[in-house]
């Protein structure tokens, strides 16, 4: 997907953030300190990632700016509540940056942490990317938390196999 226009784009984020928004409200409150294993993202660290990374990586650099990202810690959000205002607040912040994107600006290079220098729309298609790994990460702790999660697009594979085998 070549982006050319930010509206276009816009629309499309605002849709994965949806998807994303309903496997991360599924969340048990109680579990935002949970992880799998000592020293990986807990639950809370991976929302707080989302927040974070788009905001001070993805926006700062489409902006020709370099990294603000300092990590994904509880000095940034502790509580459920506090880790859902992060994560929506720094989602507003980015928003309102990529929507001031010209045509133009799509069409030019930034610099990424690693001093790579890409196109901000590939830039952009590779935050949509990241959000995507993360959202299926929380899909993985809840299903092993044993936590009932949304179904991607409103339909289980155990749904769909049986409509399939209806129509058979």
């Amino acid at each position: 997907m070549i982006i050319t226009e930010i509206e276009p784009f816009i629309d499309y984020f605002r849709k994965i953030r949806q998807r994303t928004n309903r496997v991360i409200e599924a969340i048990p409150h109680d579990m935002m300190d949970w992880t799998y294993k000592e020293g990986k993202f807990t639950l809370g660290d991976i929302v707080r990632h989302l927040a974070a990374i788009e905001r001070f990586m993805y926006a700062e650099n489409v902006q020709l700016k370099p990294t603000a990202y300092t990590g994904c810690g509880k000095d940034l959000a502790e509580t459920y509540q506090e880790i859902m205002d992060f994560y929506q607040n720094c989602h507003q912040e980015s928003l309102e940056i990529f929507e001031k994107l010209s045509p133009t600006q799509l069409q030019q290079k930034c610099i990424t942490p690693t001093g790579i220098h890409i196109t901000i729309w590939k830039w952009l298609r590779a935050m949509i990317e990241h959000e995507i790994h993360h959202r299926g990460q929380i899909y993985i702790y809840l299903s092993i938390l044993g936590v009932k999660s949304p179904p991607l697009y409103g339909l289980t594979s155990e749904e769909l196999i049986e409509l399939s085998s209806n129509r058979s």
